[in-house]
């Protein structure tokens, strides 16, 4: 069985994420607000497999207290944003469905998607999380769990200590004799700058900037002295400098080096402990350290409930998702049927008895929503190329500068 700890910064971190979030704080919706009467009212839910169970339990509770009925409906996952799209115009759509903030974009911009007063339960949520479902400064939609990425490291060769920089880092590899000091996936000839934005934004180097409310706007902030700052230190880590970053590296082959003890470090996901401990590798995750002194910000993927801006029983839905979502019963339920980083604090506080957990939710609290804006489809194959190209050995300045002027013509 392998162990799992974590090191000293990570756990500090982690507890002031989580500090003053315990649910005898804070009262759950249910308990400031009086139920109403919702006899004769079915809500229609669209969920997944995995998440149906969690959420009948809330829905039980709902109209035993309300007189009101629910329906699920079991969807694919992959098929909820454009079915969504499609139906909720006829009238043939859900009343909520589940989804990923990263479809808030394409339901703003199809106009089928009512915003929600969180209430009391927005002093519950981590604000990573209720920044990723806001859109112009409107919040879109009840979220309740985080995705992110972490440093991984073999405690066997580099001890718990998180390294506050990438040097650092490097410096405690090499210090263990480690054959790798760091690996980190490029999906090969691909690229992968979802992995490398923790890299990228500690230079001050962001994909768009956001605005005061958390919102993202259609200006690129990648471009500057921050983004060529960023490209020279890619350039430098790769095929031509160190080769610390290699194009020959692809999701497997930085699992499996980093599983043989070849590798001191990585970055990586929860979905990929299994595969790093598979050979007995014992491990701590930590916040992903600096590369240009600013703190490393990785994308944070967000999963919550929508509002279908043609619901009859708008009110009625978002009292379910405010009050009957908004409970820790409720939330544990939905962490243990699908088991993803709560966003809900109490929750999370619980969960993070789990050193590993605890790590990510350490890194998840220095990250920022992946842009859910529609001008994000316009930047990954250009942000990915260029990355490719430095990382092989093209003049970092004058490749990221003509990405970003791509970037900015494909936007408009």
């Amino acid at each position: 069985m392998r162990k799992m700890s974590i090191g000293v910064a990570a756990l500090a971190a982690s507890t002031l994420l989580l500090a003053g979030c315990s649910g005898s704080t804070t009262p759950a919706a249910s308990e400031t607000e009086e139920a109403i009467d919702a006899s004769g009212v079915t809500l229609t839910i669209w969920t997944d497999e995995n998440r149906k169970p969690a959420i009948e339990a809330a829905a039980k509770a709902f109209e035993e207290e309300t007189g009101g009925k629910i329906e699920l409906v079991q969807k694919n996952f992959e098929d909820i944003r454009t079915d969504f799209i499609n139906q909720v115009p006829t009238g043939n759509g859900p009343d909520i469905t589940i989804g990923a903030h990263d479809f808030l974009g394409a339901f703003v911009e199809a106009g089928v998607i009512d915003t929600v007063d969180l209430g009391a339960s927005a002093e519950q949520l981590e604000q990573v999380a209720i920044d990723a479902f806001t859109y112009d400064g409107q919040v879109y939609g009840f979220p309740y769990a985080l995705e992110s990425i972490a440093l991984v490291q073999n405690t066997d060769l580099v001890g718990e200590d998180a390294p506050a920089t990438f040097d650092d880092m490097v410096a405690a590899a090499q210090a263990a004799g480690a054959e790798r000091p760091f690996v980190i996936n490029t999906a090969g000839q691909t690229g992968d700058a979802y992995t490398m934005y923790g890299f990228q934004t500690s230079f001050g180097a962001p994909v768009f900037v956001q605005d005061a409310s958390g919102s993202y706007t259609a200006e690129v902030g990648m471009g500057g002295d921050a983004g060529t700052a960023f490209a020279t230190w890619l350039g430098a880590n790769g095929e031509t400098g160190t080769g610390y970053v290699s194009t020959t590296i692809d999701y497997d082959i930085n699992n499996e080096l980093f599983a043989t003890g070849k590798a001191a470090y990585t970055i990586q996901g929860p979905w990929a402990i299994e595969a790093l401990t598979a050979q007995g590798v014992n491990i701590t995750v930590n916040p992903i350290p600096s590369a240009g002194g600013e703190t490393a910000a990785p994308f944070v993927g967000v999963q919550g409930f929508y509002v279908s801006s043609q619901s009859e029983n708008a009110l009625v839905a978002q009292q379910f998702l405010t009050t009957y979502l908004a409970t820790d019963e409720a939330q544990q339920a939905l962490y243990d049927a699908d088991p993803r980083l709560p966003a809900w604090k109490s929750v999370a506080e619980k969960v993070a008895s789990d050193p590993v957990v605890a790590g990510f939710l350490a890194s998840a609290a220095n990250g920022v929503p992946q842009p859910s804006i529609p001008q994000m489809g316009a930047v990954w194959e250009l942000w990915n190329t260029a990355q490719v190209q430095i990382i092989k050995g093209a003049d970092p300045a004058s490749t990221w500068t003509t990405m970003v002027a791509d970037v900015e013509a494909a936007i408009g």
